[in-house]
């Protein structure tokens, strides 16, 4: 392949004619617009004795290209359907595989790195990836937390009657769920607010079903002191309607990220806990 091999024959013998002159290193790059540390590595290898040889240089050059393996099975045709592909802003991973579907040639994306990095004529050609970072999928966990506040037709606490917070009357609850261990399960707790009277029992699942069956079995005894439920937005209370119908009771809601507005059920073990039997 009569391409470009890192430096050309004549630039190896500017660099002696350059060098026998004493010029500095830095000047040599600069006059050949090559990077220094590109002239620092040809005068050390093509040294010979203690003076770079032109000569020597370009045949140990010809004797690296003869043994690599990429330039005894890719041909110059090949490297010309590479830049072409390249100058379609194709990424190398792309050009290896499309040369590799269209032609049965195999080249690996290192290998059209190094030769881009090796042909400076090949500068207006920009290396770049096509591919498109993937979204990452929610799971089923994000998917709850994204429910959180968004429950359909919650109720804000701003609607709460003003009495609710006086505590001045029976019947007015808090409920929440615990996590169980290894968030397998959990535990539904409801305190009245006024008398702090608990009730509690433990869920198989966190889920709106399980959650609103337990709701109405602890309360149902106690619905002639039931007048309003305040939870949080967690999904396993999204049934809400259906138990505010059997308890006849008003259910509304907390705003997100406001603990401090059931801030009382919370501290459930102060009081008195009951599992809903009599």
């Amino acid at each position: 392949m009569k391409n470009y091999r890192h430096l050309s024959q004549e630039e190896r013998y500017q660099i002696q004619a350059l060098d026998r002159q004493a010029i500095p290193v830095a000047a040599i790059a600069s006059q050949l617009s090559r990077h220094v540390d590109t002239i620092k590595r040809e005068l050390r290898v093509g040294c010979v004795g203690q003076h770079y040889c032109a000569q020597h240089a370009q045949q140990l050059s010809t004797q690296r290209k003869a043994s690599s393996r990429n330039a005894r099975r890719i041909t110059h045709d090949i490297w010309v359907l590479v830049g072409a592909y390249l100058a379609l802003q194709l990424s190398p991973q792309q050009v290896s595989a499309r040369l590799f579907a269209e032609a049965n040639v195999r080249v690996s994306t290192e290998s059209i790195y190094l030769y881009v990095y090796a042909h400076p004529e090949l500068g207006a050609v920009t290396l770049r990836c096509n591919h498109k970072k993937r979204r990452r999928r929610r799971g089923s966990g994000s998917a709850k937390r994204a429910q959180r506040g968004a429950i359909n037709n919650r109720v804000g606490i701003e609607l709460r009657p003003a009495i609710v917070d006086s505590k001045s009357r029976v019947g007015d609850w808090e409920g929440d769920t615990v996590v169980g261990k290894r968030h397998l399960g959990g535990l539904l707790t409801l305190v009245d607010r006024c008398s702090r009277y608990t009730l509690a029992r433990p869920l198989a699942r966190r889920c709106a079903t399980p959650t609103s069956l337990a709701i109405i079995e602890l309360l149902g005894p106690h619905t002639q002191r039931c007048h309003t439920i305040t939870l949080d937005n967690g999904s396993e209370f999204a049934l809400h309607e259906q138990f505010a119908v059997s308890l006849q009771a008003q259910v509304f809601f907390a705003k997100p990220h406001s603990p401090w507005q059931r801030g009382l059920n919370p501290n459930f073990p102060l009081a008195p806990i009951s599992n809903g039997s009599h």
